[in-house]
């Protein structure tokens, strides 16, 4: 069984709440990746976090890779952060009502990213997609919507289509509870590949609304595009008058100050946001052209609300946080600390281990198996099997990997020097040991 050994010597609390959580959560768990499906055993339950570590229930600590899946980029509790939200949470939790810290973020975000001329503020960025992909329907009033096999966009019906698995054309739905006819309606193109990008726009652009994307592909593990490949979709959609956005939930303020965008120089008519947005709160925002932006209400017929949103807890801790990354030698760091962890770990692989590190910035994905991948078709060549037991012999080594083959791992401002030649020590260690079964 996978994982077996270490599962055995596990927390005892960890394996009481779980058990204990799949009598009143469905799967244990409330998001489907923490079950730790794709590495077996039972997740570790989290109590706490400081830095660049975590500390489960027993107290054992983990050099942590996952920063809540990508918006701790400062590390866990940092200081600014938890000052703000301390203070802002006596001053009230919520209003439905216009804040002024909400119109500082706006303000703050269309400042920084290029693309965006006014933004709407929503809780995440499942919402955040389904509404840029509603409004490029109302703007342009056509149906179709274009997306890529391997890119997820959030648990949105329409978009719930080759999220990770299997290429087609038009594609059929990933989860039971998608009718047929809400993916109906979207084409699936290769990432990286323009010509079958060009095929579909060129056949369906009188009714194709939108070309969504991750401008790094994150969730068929990290994908760089090929050179050529964002300009040449904002080419197409420039030509045929579609919405082109981009899907910077991951890649915002992650991989640059003004996100994938500046980082690759290309513009989009719309942008997705989440994650670091939020300061490690719930968050998530879309904003685009001032033209397509106008058409929401109650400016324009486009329907949209949240009670929720523009918290101003979440809100304060959005704040403080882009407020702490505001220097450009702040992104120099991070780049420079993916770029140790990342030639760490493509050393060890060289030393006879078939495999390849992807990297942009400070999101990377070790895949064990493919030499190249630049594909989603890539990525899934993997060796699952041996990712399960790297997974769990790094977690017995004290480090917290994402439980999946499929997803970055994530480098924060808190990580230090030795802490990835720790995780580089860990993995040579991890190496030497798997060569001897």
């Amino acid at each position: 069984m996978i994982g077996t050994a270490f599962v055995s010597r596990r927390s005892s609390l960890s394996a009481g709440l779980f058990e204990r959580s799949t009598r009143v959560v469905p799967g244990g768990v409330n998001s489907p990746v923490r079950a730790w499906s794709a590495v077996g055993g039972e997740p570790v339950f989290v109590g706490r976090g400081q830095g660049a570590r975590i500390f489960d229930e027993d107290g054992r600590g983990y050099l942590d890779y996952v920063c809540a899946w990508g918006p701790l980029i400062l590390g866990h509790a940092p200081r600014p952060v938890v000052e703000a939200v301390v203070r802002a949470v006596p001053e009230g939790t919520g209003f439905g009502a216009p804040t002024a810290k909400e119109l500082e973020l706006a303000e703050l975000v269309c400042e920084r990213i290029a693309g965006i001329e006014q933004l709407r503020l929503v809780n995440s960025g499942t919402e955040a997609t389904m509404s840029a992909i509603r409004l490029s329907r109302g703007y342009t009033g056509r149906n179709k919507v274009l997306k890529f096999d391997g890119c997820y966009h959030g648990h949105v019906d329409a978009l719930l289509a080759r999220a990770g698995s299997g290429v087609a054309s038009f594609s059929l739905p990933d989860s039971a509870g998608v009718p047929e006819s809400f993916t109906g309606q979207t084409l699936i193109a290769d990432f990286n590949d323009v010509a079958s990008v060009r095929n579909l726009v060129r056949e369906n652009h009188q009714d194709l609304a939108a070309v969504i994307v991750e401008p790094v592909c994150g969730n068929m593990g990290v994908i760089p595009p090929e050179p050529g490949f964002l300009e040449a979709l904002r080419e197409l959609t420039r030509e045929y008058g579609i919405v082109l956005i981009f899907d910077e939930v991951i890649t915002g303020f992650r991989v640059a100050r003004g996100g994938a965008q500046e980082r690759y120089g290309v513009t989009p008519d719309l942008t997705c946001l989440g994650k670091i947005l939020g300061g490690g709160l719930p968050v998530g925002a879309f904003g685009g052209r001032r033209e397509i932006m106008s058409c929401l209400a109650p400016a324009g017929p486009v329907y949209q609300a949240g009670t929720l949103s523009g918290n101003p807890v979440t809100v304060t801790a959005g704040l403080a946080t882009l407020k702490e990354l505001a220097a450009p030698e702040v992104y120099r760091e991070l780049e420079e600390k993916g770029r140790r962890l990342e030639e760490g770990l493509q050393g060890v692989l060289d030393q006879g281990i078939r495999g390849t590190v992807n990297r942009v910035g400070s999101m990377l994905t070790l895949f064990l198996g493919p030499d190249r991948v630049g594909a989603p078709a890539d990525a899934r060549t993997s060796d699952r099997d041996r990712f399960a037991r790297f997974f769990h012999g790094m977690l017995a080594r004290g480090i917290y990997l994402p439980p999946s083959p499929f997803e970055a791992l994530f480098v924060s401002l808190a990580h230090g020097e030795d802490d990835i030649a720790a995780t580089v020590a860990a993995f040579a260690d991890w190496a030497e040991e798997d060569s001897r079964r």
